[in-house]
């Protein structure tokens, strides 16, 4: 019974509109006129949809493997770091998360454009001629996804490496093992369900961070968000979008699916 009031607001406000979603999704035409699977077969017959979803899903992998590299040592000097330094350190690392996410998607703007801070220290070093490309690009939109959704990696994986007995570092030591087997033999393994989580929450994150997506990205890279977005408000094809966003749903789900079985 306690619980009533949690799964109460659940069914209103998750489970209900996600069943509506699905319901348009089975819609025949965008006038809402009869029932079936017409929206899906469009999609399934249609190879540009399917590089659409791989794009996107791909994004996300990409998005974790430099999250993960870069979030990993991060955490571990964060460990190493004096006792009194962790709580300005957390805050640093809980900061960006209290900054609008479109304020941050401007301020790579500004960091990746031709005139941007990348770009002038390049020339200003002479390491270039003329300015690189970084705005707009594939490169440049997971670079920038990996600063905004490194909170949520280091977030899981600090409170599981806290957790971890300091014990085991000295009884490695005691049987031989040197730092760098300590920490690939006892610490990882065991940062493992920490690094996990992380990884989820960056990946459904940024496979679905439609501004981001939309405003570094550019309108050249046509990603699942953005595809949504566009058969809804400009060709006002509700049943499509609906279907587009069941897909995304699915197939972000049996990512997450899959690493929960890890």
């Amino acid at each position: 019974w306690l619980a009533l009031p949690l799964a109460c607001f659940f069914l209103f406000f998750f489970f209900a509109p996600l069943a509506l979603l699905a319901g348009i999704s089975l819609r025949v035409t965008p006038q809402f006129e009869g029932w079936g699977l017409v929206q899906y077969a469009k999609f399934a017959g249609d190879s540009f949809n399917w590089s659409v979803l791989g794009q996107t899903l791909l994004l996300g992998v990409k998005t974790v493997a430099l999250t993960a590299c870069i979030g990993v040592p991060l955490g571990l000097l964060f460990m190493e770091a004096p006792r009194r330094l962790q709580p300005v350190l957390l805050f640093i690392i809980v900061l960006p998360l209290l900054t609008s996410v479109v304020v941050r998607t401007f301020a790579w703007i500004v960091i990746l454009g031709r005139e941007g801070l990348i770009n002038n220290a390049l020339v200003g070093l002479g390491l270039v001629a003329v300015p690189l490309r970084l705005l707009h690009t594939e490169m440049g939109l997971v670079v920038a996804l990996s600063q905004i959704e490194m909170p949520l990696m280091l977030l899981p994986l600090i409170s599981v490496m806290s957790r971890l007995d300091p014990n085991l570092k000295d009884a490695s030591a005691a049987l031989g093992a040197g730092r760098w087997r300590t920490l690939f033999r006892v610490t990882l393994p065991l940062s493992l369900p920490g690094l996990l989580a992380g990884c989820l929450l960056v990946f459904a994150s940024s496979v679905t961070a439609f501004v981001s997506q939309t405003i570094i990205g550019g309108g050249r890279m046509v990603l699942m968000p953005f595809y949504i977005w566009q058969q809804a408000t400009t060709l006002f094809n509700w049943p499509f979008a609906a279907t587009i966003s069941m897909i995304l749903l699915v197939s972000v789900l049996a990512v997450v699916t899959t690493l929960n079985a890890l």
